[in-house]
Order: structure tokens, then C-alpha cells, then sequence
């Protein structure tokens, strides 16, 4: 293993460390986008756990971004690659795997 990681390039080894898990983020969605449309259009690439609009705790306007949650990695996966850079709901839209927040006193 170790021979192996000596000749990947040092940004193929922070990728092959990353643990992808099956919690996608979508960026840059339109404000008119409900949690049902998001569910819908993500429920092609498979199992749709959970879908929800982030809103303002004060307003409860929609934030403009928002999470998909899969039953598994493989289709969090395919979704990422379909749907990153795509249009949706009139604007493009940015598709990652959500990153977990640090917890306090971590970076």
C-alpha cells in the first residue's frame, strides 16, 4: 500500500483519504425551489433519504442552497457527476459531497 501511495501526486492522496459519505450539497439554487423539487429531481440517480431547502431561521426564506441525502455512496456519487454544473430550476447549479463541520476547537 505504502509503494503504491509513494507515486500518486500529493493531490490524489488528500482524495484517496477524503471519506466520501452519501450527504450531497447543491449550491446556487433558485429561491423558488421547494424540498419536494429538489427530492424529485435527485431521486433519479437513486434512493432519496432526505432533501431540504436550507432557510433563514429568522425570515424562512430559502437560502439558495441545500442537501440530498442517499442510501448509498455509489449513488450520492452518480449524482454528483451528473448533476455538477448543470441547470436546475433556471440556474446553475454546483453539486459536492457535504463536508462535515469541524467541532470545536478543531480546523
Amino acid at each position: 500500500m505504502f509503494a503504491r501511495a509513494a507515486n500518486l501526486s500529493p493531490a490524489r492522496l488528500i482524495f484517496l483519504r477524503r471519506s466520501f459519505s452519501s450527504e450531497i450539497f447543491i449550491s446556487r439554487l433558485s429561491y423558488y425551489t421547494t424540498d419536494e423539487e429538489l427530492s424529485d429531481a435527485f431521486s433519479a440517480f437513486g434512493t432519496v433519504k432526505n432533501a431540504r431547502i436550507i432557510r433563514d431561521p429568522s425570515t424562512n426564506r430559502p437560502k439558495g442552497f441545500g442537501f440530498v441525502n442517499y442510501a448509498s455512496e455509489a449513488e450520492a456519487q452518480k449524482a454528483v457527476k451528473a448533476m455538477d454544473g448543470r441547470i436546475f430550476g433556471g440556474r446553475l447549479i454546483f453539486v459536492e459531497f457535504a463536508r462535515r463541520k469541524p467541532h470545536d476547537g478543531e480546523n
